[in-house]
């Protein structure tokens, strides 16, 4: 036995093991083929795959003007000519780099210490971009004040945290049907893999296009215009190729089972990445590559949060601030259900019968208080992350996956020019890897039943067409209401004489929304606090599906389920 896995058998039989329900702990419910050092690597590879969220974040909300004022009758609605407002701006980005790391290491070390879940939560892309260009708009030309907009992120993460704290969340996350609560894990794993192929966030072999809206690219930046559009010298892009080189040692490398597969080959083209004479250099002697190679440099480095901790307005008179609220409100609460119940999907920790993961109750409670917490750092609402993939692909299956995440995000800190420095191309290939892996459970959606396979297809071709998990899951509940309401509905007229040919071929979501009914989303201490004592885990096991379909007495059915549910989010 060498010292790793005495390492692995010492944690596992801790009080610390056991908590986390490491494989040989002990625990009533272990997680199976968990292991402290395989929790250890894949942290650090979510951590890895979505470090770019420090600067990408920051880049994107300074956008937003921030705190930063000028006399904007004097320097114009932008402010482009106060150098005033342009050192302001500067003093701001170093801020939401700050804001950024210190909110995401609280967030993912509260999920993994309290929900035991392997997912990470940051500021999200596309709700931060929504924040800065939509609602404040660029340098403060929106209707709402960038403290106004604070003020909403934070009233909306509280409202998430009533919603979450009654059940209402939950039993909103059970209504979605499983043929697409399936299909938005693959949607996920296409959009990983398309975020994975552009420039913004990968190896640019996608780009834009004036004719096709993307085409394939591969060139160089210098032969990309500003909507990222290729203009001649396509797939001569050094990045390109050696995105695709990391792309094929991570393929590779995974057929062979070498652990930590995509860990090292992130970090393999981040290194060659790095040195500047080069023709695939992320630091190219451009005014922009310049300034990041000097931020490169300095390795260690600490920003104290100076303009953007606690700068609320509470100023909820205009009608665009509750415009705002509402639209962070069903943005959030879809992409979030929708990417935690996907990665609960793909670590195989979902129950099939409830249609529901252990931990969800604390998991929708974490995310809902930190929103609440990043607005007061200044950021835009917090989200689960779907990079969370890469280190469940890894091995993560606990949450002490989600606290070595934390951790990192804690040392960028201080190490935040390191970090904030891995090129898009070396991240890219590992997206693309875990979107390949997600598509794996498209096999279990009913394609039998086009009432169950047609608004999965919806869902699955819309969240990254849409480029948005929120407007993939609308447009697939919004095709099965219709599709299955109107069958229902002449079912019932007709009194069953017109049915669809295979019309019981159909899943039985109505037995999912009611199994267990209402009771079994409210969260355990709540069920505690009125008297009602949870029982163990393992018990639940006892009452499947067939014994309940067989029952008649559906009182009865619904009020043990209830009971046996309401343990499993528990943590033992």
């Amino acid at each position: 036995m060498g010292w790793i896995d005495t390492l692995n058998n010492r944690v596992a039989r801790s009080i610390a093991g056991r908590w986390f329900r490491l494989e040989g702990s002990g625990a009533k419910v272990e997680r199976a083929g968990s292991k402290f050092s395989i929790e250890l690597r894949a942290g650090l590879t979510t951590f890895v795959a979505m470090a770019y969220i420090i600067s990408t974040n920051a880049l994107i909300l300074t956008d937003s003007g921030g705190t930063c004022d000028c006399d904007r009758e004097l320097y114009g609605a932008t402010c482009a000519t106060d150098p005033a407002y342009t050192k302001c701006l500067q003093g701001l980005k170093l801020d939401l780099i700050t804001a950024t790391c210190a909110i995401s290491c609280l967030a993912c070390v509260l999920m993994g210490a309290l929900a035991n879940l392997p997912i990470a939560l940051a500021p999200g892309m596309g709700l931060n971009a929504y924040f800065a260009y939509t609602v404040v708009g660029y340098h403060g030309t929106g209707k709402v004040s960038y403290r106004n907009a604070l003020a909403a992120v934070c009233i909306e993460g509280i409202i998430f945290f009533i919603l979450s704290v009654v059940g209402l969340r939950q039993w909103f996350a059970r209504l979605i049907p499983v043929s697409l609560k399936t299909a938005t894990a693959a949607g996920i794993g296409i959009y990983l893999s398309f975020i994975g192929l552009q420039s913004a966030a990968g190896i640019g072999l996608i780009t834009g296009s004036q004719a096709t809206l993307v085409e394939l690219g591969g060139c160089p930046p210098q032969y990309r215009d500003a909507n990222n559009v290729c203009h001649g010298h396509k797939m001569e892009g050094g990045p390109t190729w050696l995105g695709i080189l990391g792309l094929m040692v991570i393929g590779t490398m995974l057929l062979y089972r070498v652990k930590g597969a995509i860990l090292i080959g992130i970090a393999l083209v981040a290194i060659i990445s790095w040195p500047r004479p080069t023709p695939v250099t992320y630091f190219p002697y451009t005014p922009a590559g310049t300034d990041a190679f000097n931020f490169f440099k300095k390795v260690v480095t600490f920003h104290p949060i100076e303009s953007t901790l606690n700068q609320f307005h509470w100023d909820l008179s205009s009608g665009e601030v509750w415009i705002a609220l509402i639209t962070f409100l069903y943005v959030d609460i879809l992409d979030c259900t929708g990417t935690m119940f996907s990665m609960a999907k793909f670590g195989g920790y979902m129950d099939e019968r409830t249609q529901d993961f252990e931990g969800s109750s604390m998991a929708f409670l974490v995310d809902s208080s930190s929103i609440a917490i990043g607005s007061a750092f200044g950021c835009s609402p917090l989200t689960a992350f779907i990079e969370s993939g890469a280190g469940i692909a890894e091995g993560g299956r606990t949450g002490i996956t989600s606290i070595v995440t934390g951790m990192m995000f804690f040392i960028a800190l201080f190490f935040a020019p390191i970090f904030a420095s891995f090129p898009p191309w070396a991240t890219g290939p590992a997206l693309v890897t875990v979107g390949s892996m997600m598509m794996q459970n498209v096999v279990q959606i009913n394609w039998k039943y086009i009432g169950d396979g047609l608004p999965a297809f919806i869902t699955i071709i819309m969240i990254p067409f849409g480029y948005s998990i929120g407007y993939g899951l609308i447009a697939g509940i919004g095709s099965f209401i219709f599709i299955n309401s109107s069958v229902n509905l002449i079912h019932r007229l007709s009194r069953g004489r017109i049915a669809p040919p295979n019309y019981s071929e159909r899943d039985d979501w109505l037995g999912f929304v009611t199994r267990g009914g209402f009771k079994s989303n409210i969260p355990p201490w709540i069920m505690r606090l009125f008297g009602k004592q949870p029982v163990a885990i393992g018990e639940s096991d006892a009452l499947s599906s067939n014994d309940l379909c067989a029952s008649n007495d559906t009182s009865s059915e619904l009020k043990e389920v209830a009971v046996s549910r309401g343990h499993h989010d528990h943590q033992v």
